[in-house]
């Protein structure tokens, strides 16, 4: 490469160093450094002429100038001469020192460069600067920064040159006048100083080993006195701050006693800055610098300055820490670093200072104080050691405060003295005690909250701070295990910590397993001697408790259940070996849970068995009564929390049930009863089911007890004169009854059934009945609650022995009272739900009821139930009464289950048809109610009678179900409620009946009928709210029921269906619209002249039926008239006015009804359409030229009529049978619509003057919207759905409408054709081939469309299509239509893809039709050349060799133009024509030149912005490879160029130039010469392309191919691309460059 073009394209880039664009100038910056690093010298000496010459060159452009200079430099000083290292310095000198203004980006550049240089040649640099610094004269401000920078950056070079340095300075000091400059000065002091130090602290490996510290002593102490007197009064806070530092590092080396000397005023000066700056890092270090240096020296001056040092220092670690801000974090660490500094020398009085400041109730310095003493703690362990009973004993006054933010400060202090054994000393147990007590914290309150405070600290960071930290005492502290084993024991039973539960558990769980994997004799506990621990009894009861509720306090079931393991030998020996096989299968259980999954009743008696079973392995009467009296005493700790005190009361009952001591048990019964809080319902029933527990051992004692009980003054009220004022305490008095009550209820029910029946009317009924006469709620509930459970109680002992319930009419008729006073409007209270389950027990008892007694029954409880409001309608009560949605729904949900108990417990006393109908007639007159709820409510009941009624029936005798017929006459009607829930329930309804029926016909249970299951079916479509649906669903039902009901029961449902004609939801009056069928099917043949107005006043009386019904009757009766006066009533409805109202096209779909009959219309309709004119063209405007398609009218009725009939399922057959012609009706119907507009006048040929008022059409009615449905619903009804689903997805039908993309949606239609329909094409191209010469070019169009589709699909040639379509595409070609001959010759290149074994038949028609396409003239938008080369490409890969191959380079001469194509598409064709050409060409000499020739253009369309090219390109290069010539550029094309994978570009290039180089170097002349024309090309993309190419290139040419090259116009046009409009086609040219060496 010659050196002028090194020189032209080096200059081209200093030129571009400035590009506006911050990519294109950094790859010129690499360019030139890579250069540089080629050839040093040189490009270094470029620079600097550029420099030189261009003096007034741009700042900016200067600076990349000089930091590439630099680069170089870095990279390259070994290489660079010494000659050449002079001139550098000498330039950046004198670029550095040529302004006296600074100009910082510049000077800064030129410093840098003389700072890489000082790192090897530091005596030059130095003579150059020193040159520029002379005593008496001010320096330049960037020699001062250079020597500063050299200083940092050359430690052992320019320490030995600062003694001199700072003697020509010292005088400069007191000349300088300006900010800047001054701190400049002070920076050079600051870093000469850490430089000095540096060098002092490693002189084994310094130059000069006898430097000592006293050398610089003077000098630094004279620079001191000037920074500390003068300077650092300034104003300028960025100087005080750099003074500030300087005389941090300054302080080191002063002598001694000047040191000593200025402390005084130097402390408190540096410290008076905090006030004067808001930076206060950089006073902080300097602070801590010269505290260090005072220590070292052993200061006795700093004695005098402790105490205002210290409360500097602590209100600035007072100051907030922003994390996110680096400077006050370093702040915050310096400041602590000052406070270590003096706690070596002044210990005392730093601690006790500390410990005063922590008696300050500021949050803030409470906060402080706590980080310094936490940071005492941790570094100066050894000081701190003799005071740790004074900061434990300082610390218990942080505990109380009440700031979280203080807290967490707290809790880190606590966590480092537990590292240095604090905790073991006296007080220690307060630090744990805190950590406990916040690991109980509540969530936060969102009230009050400032969420934008950054330190903010919520309960919930606190208490997993807190919970982590005890963790870690527990498994990282080794000396806590004896401080916290038993002690943390003392926190699981109190109330306030037991959300600390599960940290604490896990505590205990790990620190025992501990001590029993070490056998630690303290493993088990003595309680007895550690009087501060709760007791064995109360801890084993709370941890059961917490177990009963698993997921609350953050999932604390199982660490407790666990920890019960841990502590059983402590607890009891005789436990240890139960729970350890009861626990473990309980939390499995527990993992495979979550809270909503849980059964929470199951899991209950699972821990009551486990305490029973745990009672009986310990088996003593004392421990068990200890434990039941120990468990009565901890009662109220769950005062705050009922539902576990509710389980503690379970848990005392079983604990009593295993008491053999009777006193015991009467003892602690009469606690229980006494220390009740009888006011909460969920207390009193705690406290029923626990003594009812306790009954179930001890029945006599128990019952006994509550005799006393309800004797006692608990439940007296005072009496006397006194009397007459309401008692203070009756409203406990009578939560108190109630608590009695309901215990009597419990006891019953756990009572021994052997027991029972004798105590029954004695002491539990005479218990109860005395509270009967009571109007108060609570009593209420709790009276009938206990009647159910007694109920209960006796119905079980009932099946071991005959027993007459005499008392159950009385107790009846108290709970129907209830249910009677209930309010009809509103449900408050559970009373109706609770009195309905009693009803339901009791009624199963003995004696039995009257007819009479259940009639008023059944119609109190289902008046009660069925007339009360939906829950979600608004109640009008008083507000502190109402309920919330939710409540409402859940007392409704309860109260309908225990109707619904009731209901079949009535039923199950008599299970005969007699007994169905008794309770149903109490049912069905709300099955016609007006209100939606009440019939919803009344066929669900209905439903599930039923279902009960199928399951529980046992057939012995042949009994007839009589009442079958009026059962289904009033359920049949409610399939069609309005009410889907009535629908859906109806169905289910009937669905039972019939399996009843059938069972009654002698079927088993488990058999199933084929036509009742369809009723499954039949029930979804009950769903759809559709009335056709609907009536269809019930018409189907129909014919079930009759096929299954008995001809006996016939009359009952008809006359039953009769009386439902004038439900308030009328169905319709079916019996009207039979009678008309009948009189039309008979004597209808006569009434020829009547047909017109027939269908008139049927048109008329449509309007106006709403019932669906009804409207499907009428439709039939149109029918009956079609199938006698066809032609009349075709020609009367069609003349009806378009669009067609809902009531024509409903008259249309009913003659689609009967198949044959639709197959003689549509046959009809197909004539006519294929005669009558389907538009005729008009002129738009006098004004205007041009010419507008308007649609005839009779065509675009009969469009509408096919389409409504087609809509009708029924049409299946007739639209199977004549698919081929309706399929080509509709598809030239359709090709005719495509643009078509309607008639002004659509309606003047319509019947009645009173039909042409609305002449104008709706907006929605669309010529071409009308066929595309027609043709949309034939597809459908010929079941060809799989056709319908892609056209429906990709939007075909749409297209079709559009006129832009009609042919992409007929080309969609014909794709979807052939692989769905196949077999119906013969039929429907022999119907469509005719058309290709009808006079209309929209319909040639359309049908040529759908034929060149065909042609893409295999099953052409599978049926003997081929011919017939290759011909029609043949004479296509000569259309008189463009768009008809691109469409052919589309269909013939398909034709490779559906048949291509038979392109070699028609290999010289394909080819000559493909080749005069490429030569089309009248194509200005190159769609049919576009279509040629698609259909080359594809007949390409099918053709014979011998067809092609004398044609190969005449296609490649045709094809090469199109490569530079603007059209993408052509662009991408043509390049994929190319490849498939390839085959043909292998082994001829000519068709490797001619690939050679293109080969470029493809490797720079790699680069092409369009996809489709890139892909492409890639496609046609893969298949190039074998024909290049080149083995290892073929195995570069097949590797990486996939057409579905990515390629780096770059890479690619790079490689293939080096195997171009190596296998074609006689061609690099041609490839260099082409590469370069692309530098012109008209994207950017591939102008970049061609840069990179050539970059490449040179960069892999040995030196002796570059006589190939002509590097004149490489260099040209490089420097062109240089200046090109594009950053990306700048950034490659420059990239380029960098290879010119």
């Amino acid at each position: 490469m010659e050196e002028s073009d090194v020189e032209q394209v080096s200059l081209s880039l200093l030129d571009a160093a400035n590009d506006r664009d911050p990519v294109v100038q950094e790859q010129v910056r690499k360019s030139i450094l890579t250069l540089g690093k080629q050839q040093p010298d040189k490009i270094l000496g470029m620079c600097q002429d550029y420099l030189v010459k261009h003096l007034k060159l741009a700042t900016g452009h200067r600076v990349i100038i000089l930091q590439t200079l630099e680069l170089i430099v870095q990279f390259k000083i070994d290489e660079i001469s010494y000659k050449k290292i002079k001139s550098i310095i000498s330039l950046a000198s004198d670029e550095m020192t040529r302004s006296k203004e600074v100009v910082a980006d510049w000077q800064q550049a030129a410093s840098s460069i003389l700072v890489a240089v000082g790192k090897r040649y530091i005596n030059d640099i130095m003579e150059e600067i020193l040159s520029k610094f002379q005593p008496g004269v001010l320096p330049h401000l960037f020699v001062v920064q250079t020597l500063a920078s050299l200083s940092e950056s050359n430690v052992y070079g320019m320490v030995p040159f600062l003694n001199a340095i700072l003697g020509t300075m010292l005088p400069m000091l007191s000349m300088t006048k300006q900010d800047t400059m001054k701190c400049i000065f002070a920076s050079a002091l600051s870093r000469f100083s850490e430089s000095i130090l540096e060098y002092l602290a490693n002189l084994d490996k310094a130059p000069d080993p006898t430097v000592r510290k006293d050398t610089f002593s003077s000098e630094i102490y004279a620079s001191y006195d000037i920074l500390f007197s003068n300077w650092l009064q300034s104003r300028d806070p960025k100087l005080r701050l750099t003074v500030a530092e300087a005389l941090g590092s300054m302080s080191h080396l002063m002598a001694h006693d000047k040191l000593e000397e200025q402390l005084p005023k130097l402390i408190p000066t540096v410290v008076s800055l905090y006030k004067k700056n808001s930076e206060h890092y950089i006073i902080s270090k300097s602070l801590c610098q010269i505290l260090e240096a005072s220590v070292n020296m052993g200061s006795r001056v700093l004695e005098t300055q402790i105490d205002s040092l210290l409360l500097t220092l602590h209100q600035e670690v007072c100051a907030p820490v922003d994390y996110s801000n680096p400077p006050t974090v370093k702040n915050h660490n310096e400041v602590l670093r000052c406070f270590s500094i003096l706690a070596n020398t002044f210990p005392d009085r730093l601690i006790v200072f500390v410990l005063q400041k922590l008696e300050n109730n500021n949050e803030r310095n409470r906060m402080g104080s706590l980080a310094v003493l936490r940071h005492l703690i941790n570094s100066s362990t050894s000081l701190m050691e003799t005071k740790k009973l004074v900061i434990l004993t300082s610390l218990r006054q942080p505990l109380s405060d009440q700031s979280n933010k203080v807290k967490k400060m707290v809790v880190q202090v606590i966590s480092a003295m537990a590292h240095h054994g604090y905790l073991e000393l006296e007080g220690g147990e307060l630090l744990v005690k805190f950590i406990v007590h916040h690991c109980a914290l509540p969530d936060t309150l969102n009230c009050g909250r400032h969420p934008l405070d950054p330190e903010d600290v919520t309960n919930e960071a606190l208490r997993s701070i807190c919970e982590n930290t005890l963790h870690l005492f527990t498994t990282t502290v080794g000396r806590l295990t004896d401080v916290l084993w038993p002690s943390l024991l003392c926190y699981l039973t109190p109330a306030q910590y037991s959300s600390a539960t599960t940290p604490l558990c896990k505590s205990l769980i790990l620190l025992g397993n501990k001590k029993k994997a070490s056998q630690e004799p303290n493993y088990i506990i003595s309680f007895s001697e550690q009087a501060s621990l709760p007791s064995p009894y109360v801890l084993m009861i709370r941890l059961l408790v917490n177990a009963a509720f698993p997921f609350r306090g953050r999932g604390r079931g199982a660490p407790s259940l666990r920890l019960l393991c841990v502590l059983s030998p402590s607890i009891h020996p005789n436990t240890q070996k139960v729970w350890e096989t009861e626990i473990p299968p309980l939390l499995s259980s527990l993992e495979e849970s979550t809270v909503e999954s849980l059964n929470t009743k199951s899991w209950e008696d699972s821990l009551l068995e486990l305490l029973s079973k745990t009672l009986m392995a310990v088996s003593d009467d004392r421990w068990s009564c200890q434990l039941s009296a120990e468990a009565t005493h901890y009662l109220p700790t769950y005062n705050s929390s009922l539902e576990e005190k509710s389980f503690l009361y379970k848990c005392i009952g079983v604990t009593l049930q295993l008491c053999s001591s009777r006193d015991a048990v009467r003892k602690q019964l009469q606690e229980v009863l006494v220390s009740a809080r009888h006011a909460d319902a969920m207390e009193r029933t705690g406290v029923a089911i626990g003594v009812g527990l306790c009954a179930a051992r001890h029945f006599g004692d128990t019952l006994a007890k509550l005799e006393d009980f309800s004797k006692s003054d608990a439940l007296k009220k005072a009496s006397g004169i006194f009397g007459l004022l309401k008692d203070k305490n009756e409203v406990d008095i009578e939560k108190v009854k109630s608590t009695l009550i309901l215990c009597y209820g419990y006891v019953a029910l756990h009572s021994p059934p052997d027991q029972l029946l004798s105590k029954m009317d004695s002491n539990i009924l005479k218990g109860i009945n005395k509270h009967f006469n009571t109007k108060d709620l609570t009593m209420k509930l709790s009276l009938i609650q206990s009647v159910g459970l007694v109920a209960r109680a006796v119905a079980a002992c009932v099946q071991r022995q005959a027993y007459v319930f005499s008392k159950k009419h009385e107790l009846l008729a108290v709970i129907m009272d209830f249910i009677k006073a209930e309010p009809a409007d509103t449900i408050r209270t559970p009373i109706r739900h609770l009195a309905l389950e009693t009803c339901a027990v009791l009624v199963n008892l003995d004696p039995v009821l009257t007819e009479n007694e259940n009639f008023d029954m059944l119609s109190s409880c289902l008046a009660s139930v069925y007339r009360l409001p939906p829950a979600d309608s608004p109640d009008g009560g008083k507000e502190d009464e109402l309920l919330s949605l939710q409540e409402r729904e859940a007392l409704y949900t309860d109260m309908f289950g225990a109707l619904h108990d009731l209901l079949r417990n009535v039923l199950a006393r008599d299970l005969t048809p007699d007994g169905l109908q008794s309770v149903f007639k109490h049912i069905e007159v709300y099955l016609s109610s007006k209100l939606d709820h009440e019939r919803e409510r009344a066929v669900n009941t209905t439903a599930d009678l039923l279902e009960f009624y199928l399951a529980s029936l046992t057939v012995k005798n042949m009994v007839t179900f009589h009442n079958l017929g009026a059962l289904l006459g009033r359920l049949a009607p409610r399939c069609t409620d309005p009410s889907p829930l009535v629908r859906r329930a109806a169905m289910d309804c009937i669905y039972t009946l019939l399996y009843i029926q059938l069972r009654y016909d002698g079927f088993a249970l488990d058999y199933k009928d084929e036509s009742v299951e369809s009723l499954i079916t039949l029930r979804e479509k009950l769903n759809n709210p559709d009335h056709t649906v609907l009536y269809r669903t019930c018409s189907e039902l129909t014919k079930i029921i009759s096929k299954r009901l008995p001809q006996q029961q016939l009359n009952t449902l008809i006359f039953m269906l009769f009386e439902g004609l004038v439900d308030p939801q009328a169905n319709c009056s079916r019996a009207s619209s039979v009678v008309l069928n009948t009189l039309l099917k008979n004597r209808g043949a006569g009434l020829q002249d009547l047909v017109p107005e027939i269908l008139e006043v049927l048109y008329i009386r449509l309007q106006a039926i709403s019932e669906e019904q009804v409207k499907v009757a009428v439709a039939q009766s149109i029918l009956i008239l079609a199938t006698q006066h066809l032609q009349t009533v075709i020609n009367t409805l069609i003349a009806y006015p378009l669009p067609f109202d809902n009531w024509i096209c409903e008259m249309w779909i009913a003659l689609g009804s009967d198949s044959t009959l639709a197959s003689q219309i549509m046959d009809m309709m197909m004539e006519k359409l294929s005669v009558v004119a389907p538009y005729v063209d008009k002129k738009e405007s006098m004004l205007r030229p041009g010419v507008s398609k308007v649609a005839t009218s009779v065509p675009l009725a009969m469009t509408c009529a096919l389409r409504e009939m087609m809509l009708n399922g029924q049409t299946a057959d007739a639209v199977v049978s004549l698919l081929p012609r309706l399929f080509g009706a509709l598809l030239v119907r359709l090709g005719s619509s495509v643009g078509v507009q309607l008639p002004k006048d659509i309606n003047s040929n319509s019947l009645g003057p009173e039909r042409k008022t609305s002449s104008k059409a709706p907006a929605f009615f669309d010529v071409c919207g009308v066929a595309v449905e027609a043709l949309r619903i034939l597809l459908a009804r010929a079941q060809l759905d799989e056709v319908v689903k892609p056209l429906d997805a990709q939007g075909a039908w749409e297209k079709m409408q559009d006129q832009q993309r009609h042919v992409d949606g007929v080309t969609m239609l014909a794709r979807a054709m052939a692989k769905h329909a196949g077999p119906r094409l013969p039929a429907i191209v022999e119907n469509l081939c005719p058309c290709l010469n009808n006079i209309y070019e929209c319909q040639r169009v359309t049908v040529t469309a759908f034929f060149s589709e065909l042609l893409n699909h295999h099953v052409v040639t599978e049926l003997m299509m081929m011919d017939v379509l290759m011909n029609s595409m043949m004479e296509r070609i000569s259309d008189t239509s463009a768009t008809v001959r691109m469409l052919s010759i589309r269909g013939l290149g398909n034709m490779a893809v559906g048949s291509p074994e038979k392109v070699n038949k028609y290999a010289k028609e394909l080819l000559a039709a493909m080749s005069s396409g490429m030569e089309e003239k009248d194509d200005p938008g190159k769609r049919i050349t576009l279509e040629a080369m698609t259909g080359l490409s594809k007949v390409l890969l099918y053709l014979d060799k011998k067809n092609v191959q004398l044609l190969v380079v005449y296609i490649f001469m045709k094809i090469k133009p199109f490569l530079e194509s603007e059209n993408d598409e052509i662009r991408s064709t043509s390049i994929m024509l190319l490849g498939n050409l390839s085959k043909f060409g292998s082994g001829e000499a000519i068709f490797k030149d001619q690939i050679h020739n293109v080969l470029v253009s493809l490797l720079l369309h790699l680069n092409d912005p369009s996809p489709q090219v890139v892909k492409a390109s890639k496609y046609a290069m893969r298949m190039f490879a074998p024909v290049v010539g080149s083995e290892q550029i073929m195995a570069m094309f097949q590797n990486h160029l996939h057409e579905d994978k990515g390629l780096h570009y770059g890479e690619f290039i790079n490689d293939l130039t080096k195997y171009i180089i190596q296998d074609f170097p006689g061609m690099l002349n041609f490839y260099h010469i082409t590469v370069i024309q692309f530098f012109k090309s008209n994207w950017a993309e591939v102008r970049a392309g061609a840069a990179m190419f050539i970059g490449f290139l040179l960069g892999n040419l040995p030196e002796e191919y570059f006589s190939y090259m002509n590097m004149g116009s490489i260099t040209n046009g490089l420097v062109l691309l240089l200046q090109d409009p594009e950053p990306l086609v700048r950034a490659k040219a420059a990239e380029a460059m960098g290879h010119f060496h």
